[in-house]
């Protein structure tokens, strides 16, 4: 019998605006919308989160994924991928009535794009492109992807040794815990729908796409390789040049960290972390050497790696769903505004994020881009995703801040 699957570290993402993210690929076959139909049906039956909606326990109020074999994943004719894509954020996502998945394509002659949005209570990035390639193994070969049970992160116990939280950082949340507990009231769902909807209408997201590939690409890659960094070292090193900041936050793949991770399983399997270079340099690459160096010694070391998860597990859950809105208007609560502004970087929003998905070579999948989600903290983010040696960079950025009164 399988076990209820509740929202842990996913619950960060529950009731926070733009916790939706997506790939856009090129699709090297020509476009047969029964056969994509079928396609999306076959994943449905691998992945169980695919055919989930989230509910709430009446009498212990926790959040869980409840299964339902007749839900739909809508399959939508896009217009434009950058105008479907920001017309989620403009209508919500009610993920109480709404599949975790919403899939646009866009046919053409002999190919099709299709854009895949996963909101982020399904899966992290990396989850998104294993089900694109699923999708197309399918599509293309008929390749039926296997059944994963999801084992998702309960707790701490769940990560690496020495994963928990500083004496500090526990005093600090244990104690916003005991003033969440003291304001005695929380977030329904319903109000946070509300705030989210009229959050995102006052807001301008911007996406576009650069791309690097041939001798742009060659460049980099022979670079990185002679001064014994990784692209990803130079991508934050490039954006802290071009922003002119000393702090980026960056996603890390903790999939073979996480002591039951099943193989295929969606749900949230990424930490994040802050790398941080106060000298100033004036060449790329000496930059790029010292991200290098931070960058090691915070994977080397759990406590840093697996803060922002230790984290969600410390903190009540239902002071961890009143954090955006408390802080972005909408509810008060001080607890949650002084988690969202001291914490979360809510109050500011000048954050600035990089999520690496890698390479991955295709002989159907001519080209894809990652587009990450606009979170309200970060200022600009950038999503990266190189397919057969042609990197797309989308750069995500608030041009306007605008916070409900």
């Amino acid at each position: 019998m399988t076990t209820k699957k509740y929202l842990y570290t996913e619950r960060a993402h529950y009731m926070c605006p733009n916790m939706h993210f997506g790939i856009i690929a090129d699709i090297g076959k020509e476009f047969n919308e029964e056969r994509l139909n079928e396609s999306i049906e076959v994943l449905k039956t691998a992945h169980p989160l695919l055919v989930s909606l989230i509910s709430e326990e009446k009498d212990t109020g926790k959040i869980f994924y409840e299964k339902k074999s007749d839900l739909e994943i809508p399959v939508i004719k896009g217009t434009d991928w950058q105008s479907d894509f920001d017309n989620i954020s403009k209508v919500g996502w009610n993920v109480h009535k709404e599949a975790l998945l919403k899939v646009f394509v866009y046919p053409s002659t002999e190919s099709f794009k299709v854009l895949f949005v996963a909101h982020h209570l399904l899966c992290d990035g990396r989850g998104l492109l294993m089900i694109m390639e699923e999708f197309v193994d399918y599509y293309s070969q008929s390749v039926r992807p296997e059944f994963s049970e999801e084992r998702l992160i309960e707790s701490i116990s769940d990560l690496p040794q020495g994963s928990d939280l500083g004496f500090i950082s526990k005093i600090i949340i244990k104690d916003a815990n005991k003033k969440w507990g003291r304001e005695g009231h929380k977030v329904s769902y319903d109000e946070y729908l509300s705030f989210e909807k009229d959050f995102d209408l006052k807001q301008n997201v911007v996406r576009n796409i650069t791309s690097f590939e041939g001798s742009s690409l060659n460049d980099i890659l022979l670079t990185c390789k002679d001064n014994g960094v990784t692209v990803n070292d130079y991508l934050i090193a490039k954006m802290m040049f071009d922003e002119n900041t000393q702090k980026i936050i960056i996603a890390s793949d903790i999939r073979t960290k996480f002591k039951n991770y099943n193989k295929g399983s969606l749900g949230n399997y990424a930490s994040a972390f802050s790398v941080v270079v106060k000298k100033k340099y004036s060449d790329i690459i000496e930059l790029a050497k010292s991200v290098r160096n931070e960058v090691n010694k915070i994977l080397r070391t759990p406590q840093k790696e697996m803060l922002v998860l230790a984290c969600y597990f410390t903190m009540d859950p239902e002071l961890l769903d009143a954090v955006a809105i408390s802080t972005l208007g909408g509810f008060y609560s001080n607890a949650g505004k002084f988690v969202g502004s001291k914490m979360f970087g809510y109050e500011a929003r000048e954050g600035y994020c990089i999520t690496n998905l890698g390479k991955i070579n295709s002989s159907i999948i001519s080209e894809a881009a990652f587009i990450p989600p606009a979170s309200p903290a970060n200022k600009k983010a950038w999503g990266v995703l190189t397919v057969n040696d042609k990197m797309n960079i989308c750069s995500v950025e608030y041009e306007n801040k605008n916070i409900s009164e």
